[in-house]
């Protein structure tokens, strides 16, 4: 087999959640790079459809599709689209989130709710439904989005936490119960990585945001904070056969965050 062949995914059908912008986005075109048609999820219906449209002009599959991933409607709708019109499922990334940086005594209730339906709820929902299909079609590969903080804590920030470490177990829970159908599930755990989410937490904690961005990456071993680059090419190893006895485990891409 000729090396690039283990990250070759034509043919293959990716979807990825909160792919408008940042890890997502970036994590759609790499793989459409490596061959596999990308169906882009978001409930940014504009910025989704003009993401897809700008891999479609680079020669790349891409369509857009748009779910509310905290909507059990949306999601079963979403599998049906994608089963209607491609037949398949290969690669499952559940990127969707939102973050509140607030202590569980400033976090307002509708607050703790959104971030957990959006971050950990959506995981759940979208798998339900998007697992029968890889199943039919013999295994695949899903990717959830935990995060550093799914693994540590960290300050104002309780409800993105908690629903980060419940990604991070569900994402061992679902690997046994869906290992028998050779469907692979894994964990992604980037650091501070420079997005739309991360420039917001600035705003939210009332902080300059360039002083924001640098403090976030000073105390890193290598000294940068990440690009959605730089973790896209962490879940291409993930989806890829590259990764193939590889199953429950969480993998932190952080720049050496949390060594």
């Amino acid at each position: 087999m000729n090396q690039l062949d283990y990250f070759n995914l034509k043919d293959k059908v990716s979807v990825v959640t909160g792919a408008a912008s940042g890890i997502g986005f970036a994590t759609a075109e790499l793989l459409a790079e490596v061959g596999s048609h990308v169906v882009l999820l978001d409930i940014d219906e504009q910025k989704g459809s003009k993401a897809a449209s700008e891999l479609r002009d680079k020669g790349y599959k891409a369509d857009f599709y748009k779910c509310n991933v905290t909507s059990a409607k949306d999601c079963e709708e979403t599998a049906e689209y994608v089963k209607n019109t491609f037949g398949r499922v290969d690669v499952l990334f559940n990127n969707a989130g939102v973050i509140r940086r607030k202590t569980v005594v400033d976090l307002d209730e509708k607050d703790w709710d959104l971030v957990i339906d959006v971050s950990l709820k959506g995981v759940f929902l979208l798998s339900k439904y998007m697992i029968p299909i890889m199943e039919t079609n013999g295994g695949g590969s899903i990717i959830n989005t935990g995060s550093g903080w799914g693994v540590k804590g960290g300050d104002q920030a309780a409800a993105y936490c908690a629903a980060k470490a419940g990604v991070v177990n569900l994402t061992n829970a679902m690997a046994i119960d869906h290992g028998p159908q050779n469907i692979r599930v894994n964990c992604i755990c980037p650091g501070d990585t420079d997005t739309p989410l991360l420039r917001l937490e600035a705003k939210q904690l009332n902080l300059e945001e360039g002083a924001f961005l640098s403090d976030s990456a000073k105390d890193r071993p290598l000294s940068r904070l990440g690009t959605p680059r730089d973790i896209a090419k962490g879940v291409l190893f993930l989806a890829s056969d590259l990764s193939g006895w590889v199953t429950g485990t969480k993998l932190v891409v952080d720049g050496g965050g949390l060594a």
